[in-house]
């Protein structure tokens, strides 16, 4: 049996899809806060509970896998308010990390998140990098790392972590291709664009991190951490011309000003992925096939 949590959102969604086709059994733990009914998969045991309560020990009854997903997504509002992806992102991390070991739980896999663990990167990065995370959503997935590793060595579990790039796809509802879909949709002539425009970034597609994550999980042994995003990156400005491009739109583009977006926004993220694609892993769609993808998925359901 496998557990996902968050498992009705964006990327455990997609996940669980992909898991049932490869005729998986999965049971789904979600609070349904960000993550949405309409997204679960039939035939699916759900238990719509908070990672954060205690009582969720008894969803771990003969679960021999675990994906870890259920998370405070927004790296803005953590500089806002601190304590909510502590409270999430760390206590009900670790609520879900213990129950795991207390039912023999055999393999955990964390999505974490390469964009905002290692800080600001000048060149593309190996996991060997330090983590120096400038906002308080990336503390949150660095310190939970930090648990698995420990678990993993002193309680014999196999744990892995996923440092995501920016994922992308459909039923995402976040993120700035999100923001500028919208803003074009309310004034199709300007758009306003945090920042100087400069922030690079890799964008990767939804389909490839399931992949990803199915290649970690049968090839971890005790603790491991693997970069997955595309190769390079794209500025802010790119990705607003390649919306503007989809949407058949030439607005005027409008800097607020500043090398970050905001307070904790990364101005430029480079990952190396020797590490997970020496393990056969490659991802399907370029950056801009899957901007573009998206925001098709966007404008066919929007």
């Amino acid at each position: 049996m496998i557990l996902v949590t968050g498992g009705a959102g964006f990327i455990g969604s997609h996940l669980v899809e992909f898991l049932l086709k490869k005729g998986n059994s999965i049971k789904i733990l979600d609070n349904l806060v960000s993550g949405k009914s309409e997204n679960l998969a039939e035939g699916v045991e759900f238990v719509n509970e908070d990672i954060c309560k205690e009582s969720i020990g008894d969803v771990f009854s003969e679960v021999e896998t675990v994906f870890h997903l259920a998370a405070d997504p927004d790296v803005r509002s953590s500089v806002k308010n601190p304590s909510v992806s502590f409270k999430i992102n760390i206590d009900g991390s670790f609520n879900v990390l213990e129950a795991s070991r207390r039912a023999g739980v055999k393999n955990f896999i964390f999505a974490s998140s390469g964009g905002t663990v290692y800080g600001d990167t000048s060149e593309p990065v190996t996991e060997k990098h330090p983590l120096r995370p400038i906002s308080p959503y990336g503390a949150s997935k660095a310190a939970f790392e930090m648990y698995l590793s420990a678990y993993a060595h002193a309680y014999g579990m196999n744990c892995s972590a996923l440092r995501l790039g920016n994922v992308i796809g459909p039923r995402s509802e976040h993120g700035v291709i999100w923001d500028f879909f919208w803003k074009l949709r309310k004034n199709p002539d300007e758009l306003e664009i945090l920042g100087n425009g400069l922030q690079e970034k890799s964008y990767i597609h939804v389909d490839d991190v399931v992949s990803a994550f199915d290649f970690a999980w049968r090839r971890t042994k005790k603790f491991e951490a693997y970069n997955v995003a595309s190769e390079g990156t794209l500025t802010v400005k790119q990705i607003a011309e390649l919306v503007s491009e989809e949407l058949g739109l030439h607005p005027k583009f409008r800097f607020t000003g500043g090398e970050r977006g905001w307070t904790g926004d990364v101005k430029k993220s480079v990952m190396d992925m020797s590490k997970i694609k020496g393990l056969g892993w490659n991802p399907k769609y370029s950056q801009e096939e899957a901007v573009r993808k998206y925001v098709h998925s966007l404008i066919e359901n929007y």
